[in-house]
């Protein structure tokens, strides 16, 4: 039988946090560029287009970290 790998679970906690946080920072500074606020008084368009914005780039960012973490394991079962 083949052994199963060992997952390092704090490294894929770590990797998953950055990845969320890049995304979530680069989807407030695109918000920023084209004028939407997060932080605007209220839930106006601009606020509503600029959550939408931070949850998008978080979620995309997430799912970079995690292929990343694939890309990784494969390079490592190939050795």
């Amino acid at each position: 039988m083949a052994k199963k790998p060992r997952v390092n679970f704090m490294a894929v906690g770590i990797s998953d946090a950055i990845g969320f946080v890049i995304g979530c920072l680069t989807g407030y500074g695109l918000g920023q560029l084209i004028g939407l606020d997060v932080f605007a008084r209220g839930y106006d368009n601009s606020s509503m287009g600029g959550i939408v914005l931070v949850g998008l780039g978080g979620g995309l960012g997430l799912q970079m970290a995690r292929r990343w973490q694939q890309g990784r394991d494969r390079k490592d079962e190939e050795s």
